[in-house]
């Protein structure tokens, strides 16, 4: 019998369905409802509600209520720092049943090797990991990356059964003003999904970036940017990430009415986070403790996800539709009881029975050999750039602050929180370091450094003290890249991320307890941002305004202009 007749018999119950979940109740996240009566699965396809069901097995969910599996609609799988398996192994069991994710972290270390290491990857997945393919390696022509992609690249891979679309189109200015190789690439992929990264794009401008074909962004930090950009037939991504936290300020916009063209993502989210807060299931209950109504944030979880997206198998707990579904004890604590993911469930033995895929990018980083002087200033005037970190946020300010020139150098100057920031080329390709000022750190003494540096990552340091910024980074390409920090010539604490620089070999629930002393090391300190590695990783980032710094400069990403020194 083929799976169709299959499906179709076990539907009607004609024939005893494979799996059947008996007791629960299921929420509609269409009218709102509470649904009784048994789920019956054929193969990864839900064929039954709403009525009782024979089953050749059954799982009691007596008590729970079932929702549709959680869809995180854009994320970066690098920026959790742990391989694909290991992030199937810590987000799934939490209601994670889709992620869409743009692979442009390695992608920017290893070119297509990076992109194909995720294809390969994603088929031997519990959750089913979708993949946009990277628009923007490298983000523009103001950084180093280990490579460049472009259309031509691209268009032999779009047919992929993994990959939905184009992921972020991040050079904002370049879709505007027409640049060939932005106009290569959405030429390329026009029709299919395209997706958005416009920080504080309004008026015309934006108009012209949407006609490009661009139809979600998952940038809009403020409920008025967010409301523009819905009325302007963009489906808006809410974003809570380690760094990115914009939950908060979006949430009073999601209701019943919006919710279908809001959806959930996280971006970048680390194992220390996850563990501490949750993932998508944070996002869902801070919603509805704020009084955001259950069905809107569950809508916007999965059926909304998953229709801006053109994943119409799935988002609903339904006939016919995929079957990922999250057994809940109750709709206001998102407390994931059982998970299945296609009709299996995920749990210990789903994930030790996958195949694995051998990791890549091994010994990428390439920097050169650095001393303390490596960090002295070059500018000769007082008047200085200084990037102004907000906590919560990639923006950032364009600040100016007068620094004296002692002995030809301008020096970090604690008591104003003025530490010394740097960005070194580690690809092998050039060996620029190019320094800087950060304000928002609290860094006292010593040096953190991390090779996960957006998105071209390079080597990124933060520091009071050269010495321990040279040790820092020396210790990065001893340990083929992660995050250190170090203090009066000592390493205090390390993570190795020897995948492309950027993911670890580890467990994640080794990765999260090094994070934990990572972060106890950086206080030490004196630093009081709650994440301060990818923080620093999101000062190199030059499509977010308002100042950056990469391995060629400081960069006015407002003007789209490296500052002269």
């Amino acid at each position: 019998m083929s799976d169709l007749a299959k499906r179709i018999d076990q539907g009607r119950g004609a024939e005893p369905a494979d799996l059947v979940l008996r007791g629960g109740r299921i929420l509609d996240v269409v009218t709102g409802e509470l649904l009784e009566g048994d789920v019956a699965i054929c193969g990864d396809t839900i064929v039954g509600t709403c009525d009782s069901y024979e089953g050749r097995e059954f799982i009691d969910v007596t008590g729970l209520t079932l929702v549709p599996g959680f869809i995180d609609t854009h994320l970066h799988v690098e920026s959790s720092l742990v391989t694909p398996f290991e992030f199937d192994r810590c987000v799934a069991p939490r209601g994670v049943t889709t992620a869409i994710c743009d692979p442009h972290e390695i992608a920017n270390v290893l070119g297509l090797d990076g992109i194909r290491y995720f294809l390969d990857a994603s088929p031997h997945l519990v959750m089913d990991l979708r993949v946009n393919l990277s628009s923007c390696v490298p983000s523009t022509d103001m950084e180093t990356a280990g490579a460049a992609i472009g259309a031509e690249d691209l268009t032999p891979l779009m047919d992929h059964p993994k990959v939905i679309g184009l992921a972020e189109f991040m050079n904002y200015p370049g879709v505007i003003h027409r640049d060939p190789g932005c106009m290569a690439k959405l030429e390329a992929f026009e029709g299919r999904h395209i997706d958005g990264h416009a920080p504080m794009l309004r008026g015309r401008d934006l108009n012209a970036y949407i006609s490009a074909g661009i139809r979600t962004e998952h940038e809009a930090t403020t409920e008025d940017e967010a409301r523009e950009k819905l009325q302007k037939g963009m489906r808006v991504l809410i974003r809570e990430g380690s760094v990115s936290k914009d939950l908060d300020a979006l949430l009073p916009l999601l209701t019943e009415r919006t919710a279908s063209y809001m959806c959930l993502c996280t971006d970048d989210r680390n194992p220390l986070d996850i563990a501490e807060h949750g993932h998508l299931d944070y996002m869902i209950r801070t919603a509805v403790a704020r009084g955001v109504s259950p069905v809107a944030i569950y809508r916007a979880a999965s059926l909304s996800a998953a229709e801006a997206f053109g994943l119409k198998d799935r988002g609903q707990i339904a006939p016919g539709k995929r079957a990922d579904i999250v057994a809940l004890g109750s709709l206001e604590e998102c407390d994931a009881k059982l998970v299945l993911c296609g009709g299996r469930v995920a749990d210990d033995a789903a994930f030790a029975a996958r195949a694995d895929v051998a990791p890549i990018g091994r010994g990428s980083v390439r920097a050169p050999a650095l001393t303390g002087r490596s960090f002295r200033s070059t500018s000769n005037r007082p008047d200085t750039d200084v990037i102004g970190i907000l906590p919560g946020k990639i923006i950032t300010e364009h600040l100016h602050e007068d620094v004296a020139i002692v002995d030809g150098d301008k020096r970090p100057d604690p008591s104003r929180d003025l530490a010394r920031i740097a960005v070194i080329e580690r690809h092998g390709k050039n060996g620029n370091i190019a320094t800087g000022f950060v304000r928002g750190f609290g860094i006292r003494e010593g040096a953190i450094a991390s090779t996960v540096c957006h998105d071209h990552h390079n080597l990124a340091v933060v520091g009071a003290d050269y010495d321990d910024m040279a040790l820092a980074a020396q210790r990065l390409g001893e340990m083929e890249g992660g995050f250190a920090v170090v203090k009066d010539g000592e390493v205090l604490a390390e993570l190795a991320l020897p995948v492309a620089g950027l993911m670890s070999l580890l467990p994640f629930e080794e990765v999260r307890d090094a994070l934990v002393d990572l972060r106890a090391a950086a206080r030490s300190l004196g630093v009081t941002l709650d994440e301060p590695f990818l923080q620093l990783a999101f000062l190199a980032l030059p499509v977010i305004p308002s100042l950056k710094i990469t391995d060629r400069g400081m960069v006015d990403v407002e003007k789209f202009e490296i500052i002269a020194q």
